[in-house]
């Protein structure tokens, strides 16, 4: 990231959390989703991180992990105006830098099409994707 006017910073009282769930509810993977499912989620998180243009939130993602063993990568938004500067980049080495989140065994995250941003942070395609499963409690799954 090349622009001193952006700054990447952490925490839930930092982010723009009306604007998060404006963006969000436009994704794929989550259409209308409303303010008070993005405010529990981001409460719940154990780290969420914006990027931030002249005092403006233009970014956003967040962690979900145990502190210990395992972190999820989720929720990654960036403005479309603001898309290709790097941030995307700048929020994720942040999460993987963050003093809370070391010695973690596996780390995740899963995109339809920014293979590339997140391959340049270390991640690769799953090497055992046959043994990962879902649960989707909304397509009628249920335990029996």
């Amino acid at each position: 990231m090349s622009d001193s006017a952006y700054d990447i910073v952490d925490g839930v009282g930092k982010m723009n959390l009306e604007w998060v769930q404006q963006v969000l509810a436009d994704t794929y993977w989550a259409p209308g989703v409303s303010i008070a499912e993005v405010r529990k989620a981001a409460e719940h998180s154990s780290l969420v991180v914006g990027a931030f243009y002249r005092g403006r939130q233009v970014a956003y993602l967040r962690v979900v992990s145990d502190f210990s063993t395992f972190g999820w990568i989720s929720d990654v938004i960036v403005s479309p105006e603001h898309q290709g500067k790097g941030l995307a980049r700048a929020m994720v080495r942040h999460a993987l830098r963050h003093p809370e989140h070391q010695g973690f065994r596996r780390w995740v995250l899963k995109t339809r099409d920014a293979h590339g941003v997140y391959e340049e942070c270390g991640f690769r395609m799953l090497p055992d994707p046959e043994e990962w499963m879902v649960h989707d409690p909304r397509e009628g799954d249920g335990p029996r």
